[in-house]
């Protein structure tokens, strides 16, 4: 695969250091034709075995799990406690975990990365992700769900422009142990092709949308919002992610806002550290945006009048429901170019894209949701 999508910091970060870490890979694909959406979730806790809170003894938290939120939002969890059966690249993106094997001979230990049809035939419960593959079989041992997966990714964009290296989504300083948790972008945009069964039905499909981003460390983060979506109708070029969180830095907590924006080629990013964003987003239902550079001027709205789906997410007791997510959320995504005009009317602006669709993925996670959340900065 081309090195230029191997995308900063898609490599595993876990540096064998005992204590409280997770990292975690959000990977969705949208099926347009069928109006379904499948977000697979991946996690890994604590990989050096228990972990201690405090000085007093606690559970061991370490393991992982795969989260799948399907058509219609239905849920699929299957945990993997076994550290041991989890396998990830140092420097590109690679993991998997293994939970059952179909049989002595089948497949060696130790857990690596195998040809989809040995994988296949060797793995009865577990996943394995790359840049250009995801392939999994899993069983919800609650619900009995099942699923299987194999397809095959073609990466169109990272973080940044188009012919250029991906970006980190934070920044050269998200190489240094500032910012809790780390998060990246690793794919903005790609396609997908290949096949996913869900209990009794089957999806295949060719050159789907894709999208890829993770996150990291040794903090949680405790509140924040989320927005994606690359399944514009009459615009297959486009692609927008959105977050804004209050993350650690150091020794306090900071708010941030970030918009990225993909577009015939072109990479737009809009940042409160960069410019001036602002937002309010309900508790559930509502999510407003404007950011704004001396160059360009983003404004999105969100809606969902459906239920949330509920998922787990890391936090500092380990994997609990703290995150509300719909991926059929409506959206509309409005941008312009702004250029200097007279003294009576400091900027002209025109518009460059206007977009709209119902397949977006909205979420709100984390602590003090009573309230609308309002920021200006």
């Amino acid at each position: 695969m081309d090195q230029l999508f191997w995308t900063p910091h898609s490599g595993y970060h876990w540096d064998g250091a005992p204590g409280r870490f997770f990292e975690g890979w959000y990977c969705r694909l949208t099926l347009p034709a069928v109006a379904q959406s499948f977000a697979f979730m991946y996690s890994i806790d604590d990989p050096a075995g228990a972990s201690i809170l405090d000085s007093s003894s606690t559970p061991d938290l370490s393991g992982g799990a795969a989260q799948i939120l399907g058509p219609d939002e239905t849920y699929l969890y299957c945990p993997f406690p076994n550290v041991a059966g989890f396998w990830a690249w140092r420097g590109h993106l690679g993991l998997g975990h293994w939970g059952q094997v179909a049989g002595s001979g089948t497949v060696v230990y130790p857990p690596r990365y195998l040809e989809a049809d040995r994988f296949r035939a060797g793995v009865s419960q577990g996943y394995q992700l790359t840049a250009t593959h995801h392939q999994g079989q899993v069983q919800d041992p609650q619900t009995g769900l099942q699923a299987r997966w194999d397809y095959t990714v073609v990466p169109r964009y990272g973080w940044g422009g188009d012919h250029e290296p991906p970006r980190p989504t934070a920044g050269w300083l998200s190489y240094l142990p500032i910012f809790e948790p780390g998060w990246q972008v690793l794919m903005a945009h790609g396609w997908g092709t290949g096949w996913i069964e869900w209990g009794r039905d089957r999806y295949d499909f060719h050159q789907a949308p894709v999208y890829c981003e993770k996150n990291w460390g040794h903090a949680f983060p405790e509140k924040w919002f989320w927005i994606q979506c690359n399944a514009f109708a009459d615009e297959p070029d486009l692609s927008l992610t959105m977050a804004g969180a209050r993350r650690q830095v150091l020794t306090h907590q900071e708010t941030v806002g970030l918009v990225g924006l993909h577009y015939r080629g072109q990479f737009f990013e809009l940042s409160s550290l960069r410019g001036q964003i602002q937002w309010q987003v309900t508790p559930w239902g509502d999510w407003w945006v404007s950011a704004l550079t001396h160059r360009y001027r983003l404004e999105l709205r969100g809606t969902c009048d459906a239920t949330p789906a509920q998922v787990r997410v890391p936090t500092r007791e380990g994997l609990q429901f703290r995150c509300w997510d719909t991926t059929h959320g409506h959206l509309t995504v409005s941008l312009w170019a702004r250029s200097p005009a007279g003294r009576d009317c400091p900027f002209q602006e025109s518009l460059i894209l206007q977009a709209e669709s119902t397949l977006a993925g909205l979420e709100v996670g984390g602590h003090d949701w009573q309230h609308p959340w309002q920021y200006s900065g």
